[in-house]
Order: C-alpha cells, then sequence, then structure tokens
C-alpha cells in the first residue's frame, strides 16, 4: 500500500462512526435517486413482482412452505417438519405478505405481523417473551400505546436465489449496501421494498398504530434509508441468531415516510390500494 492510500485508510478511520453511517446514507439516497431518473420505479415493481396478502389456508401453506425452505432447509434455526411447512403458535394470531414474480409466478419471500390479544394479558408478542429482561422500562406498558394497535413484524424470508451475494447466504433477507448498486450501475432492492411496503399497508389498513420488530442491525438501517426516520430502539441488543434489536416504528411515521419519498410513493400506493380492496372483499 503506498502513502496516498494509508493517509485515505487513516483519514476514513479518524471519521466518527455516525459520520459514516450518514455519508454512506446520502451517498444511497444518490444511488436510487440515480436509479428513479432512468426507470418508473412503480411501473418497474408491478411490472416485476405482485404483494399477495394471505387471506386462505392455500396462500397461507406457501407462505409457510416458502418459511420452511428458508428457516428449515438452508438456515437450520428450525427443525425440519415433514408437512415442508414451517409454522408456530403465533401464526393463528397473525396475517401474512407472499411476494410472488410475475413473470414466472415463483414465491420469493414472506412476511407475518402478529397481533395482540387485547382480551388475553399474559399473551406477549414474540420480541417481549426473547427481549425478556432486556427492553427499556415501560416501553411496551405506556397507556399511550394500547396493544389492539400494536403488532410485530417477524419471519421476514426471502428464497435464496435472491441471496446469492457475497454474506446473505447464512441471513433470510439480504440487507447490505450492494442493495443499492453503485452510482454508475444503480439497484433498487425491489424484494424487500416489496415485502416492508406490503405489510406496512396491511397494518394502516387494519389500525395498527405501532410496529415492532426485532431485526438485525442493517435491517433497521434499511427502514431510516427508505425515507422512515423514526425507527426507535427499545432495549439492548441481543444474541437471537445473531445480534438483534429490538425498535418500534409509529406506522404513521412509516405511511408518511413512504408517502414524501418520491423513490417509494409510486410503490406503496397502488400496493395499498391492493391490499385494501383484497381485506374489504375477504371480510
Amino acid at each position: 500500500m503506498n502513502k496516498k492510500d494509508q493517509d485515505k485508510d487513516k483519514q476514513m478511520e479518524d471519521v466518527p462512526l455516525k459520520d459514516k453511517a450518514s455519508s454512506e446514507q446520502q451517498k444511497e439516497s444518490s444511488i436510487l435517486q440515480t436509479a428513479a431518473a432512468h426507470t418508473n420505479l412503480g411501473e418497474s415493481f408491478k411490472t416485476r413482482f405482485e404483494v399477495i396478502p394471505a387471506l386462505n389456508d392455500a396462500v397461507k401453506d406457501e407462505v409457510y412452505r416458502l418459511r420452511h425452505k428458508v428457516y428449515c432447509e438452508d438456515l437450520q434455526w428450525e427443525p425440519i417438519r415433514p408437512s415442508g411447512l414451517e409454522s408456530d403458535e403465533y401464526d393463528t394470531h397473525s396475517v401474512h405478505i407472499l411476494l410472488r414474480h410475475v413473470a414466472t409466478r415463483e414465491n420469493v419471500g414472506c412476511v407475518r405481523m402478529v397481533l395482540t390479544r387485547p382480551n388475553d394479558p399474559a399473551f406477549r408478542l414474540p420480541f417481549e417473551r426473547v427481549c425478556d429482561g432486556k427492553l427499556y422500562a415501560n416501553v411496551v406498558k405506556s397507556d399511550s400505546l394500547p396493544r389492539d394497535k400494536m403488532a410485530e413484524i417477524s419471519r421476514l424470508a426471502i428464497i435464496s436465489k435472491y441471496r446469492r451475494r457475497q454474506g446473505e447466504a447464512m441471513h433470510p433477507a439480504p440487507a447490505t449496501t450492494q442493495d443499492f448498486g453503485t452510482e454508475a450501475k444503480p439497484r433498487f432492492p425491489y424484494i424487500l421494498v416489496g415485502l416492508y411496503v406490503g405489510i406496512v399497508a396491511m397494518a394502516k389498513f387494519l389500525g395498527i398504530e405501532t410496529l415492532f420488530v426485532l431485526t438485525e442491525p442493517r435491517l433497521a438501517q434499511h427502514f431510516k434509508r427508505l425515507g422512515v426516520v423514526e425507527v426507535k430502539q427499545i432495549g439492548d441488543p441481543i444474541e437471537h441468531r445473531g445480534i438483534r434489536i429490538p425498535s418500534l416504528m409509529p406506522v404513521y411515521g412509516i405511511v408518511s415516510g413512504f408517502c414524501m419519498n418520491p423513490l417509494i410513493r409510486p410503490i406503496y400506493e397502488p400496493v395499498y390500494e391492493q391490499i385494501s380492496s383484497a381485506l374489504r372483499t375477504f371480510q
């Protein structure tokens, strides 16, 4: 390494981590703007992927089958089920989103939202159990957070063919700086955005006001990069299949961030209409 490179490395070492993160987010924002300038992201998403609310047992089984591939077969975080379906006790009180590739009709990703049981005070959301003793005082017990208006995002999963970049194989969903490409070759993370947008749209329609998530630090940062600035850490990091951070996000803040982001709004609005129409028909 020559002296110029050494000096450059030293300068980067002297930059505070917060400033590095801010600089990285600004660069990614620039890349996304470049991507948007070359394509209509809303139309591009619609021609590639379909967001499907799992409103019957057949679609729910497709969700459980995809989760089995990721959580049981690929990551081996859960035992193999003879049925080929990965499900747990929370699924009976959850709503699910499935993301399907339009051209191939292949299911590529899924995510669920676990609802509370307002009439059962003893029932805790998954993160409340896993983070027992690690949450900041009175975060969930606050009177300003009625339990019937809160839910948890969990079981985010994307099939292996979309997790092939370096470092992604052992994660249920890709979330790296590579997702945004470079300024010369910008890339847009359609799959992650589609899953986020779909589950948030469902939360809004169902009247959920507060979403909790227990996730890797890099996935928590993804929300901020997409315009959601109100991501609040509510507990100490824990070890749960890697380092996980419990966070809280007000739904109005997420929706506001999506709608104010010219890159996400063309995706969010039609997805919300699609999901709300499906839910109204189902009800």
